[in-house]
């Protein structure tokens, strides 16, 4: 597959014209909330979708159903660890991550849908969870990409969410 090298920093400034989300009107009282609706849509696609359908990729070069699963566990999990840094440290710098490098070395397209359906729910709730104890000025904390784009954990809460919806809108073609 080739790597997707594009900075998605842009949805910070203007809805995304694929999957329809505005991302800058997204409240940052809302993302737990939206974690936690977008992760229940993930676990009913694994589940009513037949393994060999979930593993089939669309294209080639475009992941298939399981393997964006997989991607989005993934992201909620990485995305808890770095707001921790943000909360726990002043303006952390976060180590690079290479979202292709990790669905080859994690064999996404392998993995069991069912196991990978409760593992994105668990990550999802444990990432709203924290997403909802951040209070006052810690909104305000920030943390840095590897590649120079800074973060406030309200600026990083609108961004992440974005991944997750678009994701889904790949895989089922539905708008926000």
């Amino acid at each position: 597959m080739t790597p997707d090298t594009k900075d998605w920093t842009w949805v910070l400034e203007r809805p995304c014209a694929d999957c329809g989300l505005d991302t800058p009107a997204v409240a940052r009282e809302d993302v737990a909330g939206m974690v936690r609706a977008n992760a229940r849509a993930w676990v009913e696609l694994l589940a009513a979708g037949d393994e060999d359908g979930l593993r089939r990729r669309p294209a080639p070069g475009t992941w298939s159903s399981l393997e964006y699963a997989c991607h989005v566990r993934d992201v909620f999990r990485l995305f808890h660890h770095r707001l921790n840094l943000m909360l726990d440290q002043d303006g952390p710098l976060f180590p690079n991550w290479d979202q292709d490098e990790t669905a080859v070395a994690e064999r996404y397209g392998e993995q069991r849908p069912r196991t990978v359906a409760g593992e994105l729910a668990e990550a999802a709730e444990t990432l709203a969870a924290a997403f909802e104890a951040v209070a006052g000025e810690q909104w305000h904390r920030t943390g840095d990409r590897s590649d120079g784009a800074r973060f406030t954990v309200e600026s990083f809460s609108r961004y992440l969410i974005h991944d997750p919806v678009h994701h889904l809108f790949d895989v089922t073609g539905e708008r926000v």
